[in-house]
């Protein structure tokens, strides 16, 4: 099981966006969806797909949080035509960010926003295609713009088998934003390939729980380790969800959750459900006797 998966939230479109997503990318599959319900956003369903062979969820959960360009894909294609083909289906009903193009950084490179709002970055990879085709991508803006830096080597410093690669960091006069320093970090957080640069530009968005990791968690000792480490917003901590220090939203869960939504019985998920609504961070143990029913 992968360590960390990206969760997207939508209002009403999870299932719809992730066929969307599903129909664009070879090695890519619907896996399942289940509803939570009752909770404070009414009836949830939760959506778990694969695209390129890589672990996404989203959740259909009202309209209270959107996309923006603080998190997005960074997609690796092997060919223009490949760039140009997902670019397109990406932009009917988007809009374009950076125009499919030749840039210096790349020889063919877009920055999109689909109908529903999420980024994507397609690139064309001079190397070939990567082990991990889609990369999620971290932009430092406003408050935590100058940031990057110390968020990655926080973040690799809490999680095992992770590494910081290239760092670029802008050149005088390349940034609008005094604030910017790294124009590109690669790193990897359990063996998941992510980037990360501070914004070049003064903006007025930053990290939301629109985008959030999940981080599964094997025990009450994980979840109490990275709820310690990650939790830096008090008032955002619900449910198992926490913000951090540079503002990006982490969910600190069991990683059987969603095999108690998927084979419990239905009064062994509405316990359950009842019990982790009023929880912030999960207590395994009460959760146990929740599903049980003592």
């Amino acid at each position: 099981m992968q360590k960390i998966i990206p969760h997207l939230w939508y209002d009403k479109e999870a299932k719809e966006a992730a066929l969307f997503y599903v129909s664009l990318f070879e090695r890519s599959k619907l896996l399942g969806s289940d509803v939570i319900e009752d909770t404070p956003s009414g009836d949830a369903e939760i959506v778990h797909f694969e695209l390129a062979g890589q672990p996404f969820e989203a959740i259909s959960a009202g309209p209270y949080f959107k996309f923006n360009p603080s998190i997005s894909l960074l997609v690796s294609l092997s060919s223009v035509e490949e760039v140009n083909a997902i670019g397109n289906a990406l932009l009917d009903g988007g809009s374009a960010l950076m125009l499919l193009g030749e840039y210096p950084f790349s020889k063919w490179y877009g920055w999109v926003q689909d109908r529903y709002g999420l980024s994507w970055q397609l690139m064309l990879s001079d190397n070939g295609p990567h082990a991990q085709k889609i990369t999620p991508n971290l932009l430092f803006s406003d408050k935590s713009c100058g940031k990057a830096e110390e968020a990655i080597r926080y973040y690799t410093d809490i999680f095992e088998d992770s590494k910081i690669g290239i760092i670029s960091r802008y050149g005088e006069g390349e940034a609008s934003s005094p604030k910017a320093k790294v124009n590109y970090v690669a790193f990897k957080l359990r063996g998941v390939d992510f980037s990360a640069m501070d914004n070049g530009f003064d903006v007025d968005f930053n990290f939301n729980e629109a985008f959030s990791l999940i981080v599964s968690c094997r025990d009450q000792k994980e979840i109490d380790y990275f709820w310690e480490r990650l939790s830096a917003v008090p008032e955002a901590e619900q449910c198992g969800w926490v913000k951090d220090r540079f503002g990006v939203s982490w969910q600190i869960v069991p990683e059987n959750m969603d095999e108690i939504f998927a084979n419990g019985s239905t009064e062994e998920i509405r316990r359950v459900t009842e019990a982790f609504l009023k929880m912030k961070k999960f207590d395994l143990a009460a959760l146990e006797k929740a599903r049980l029913g003592i």
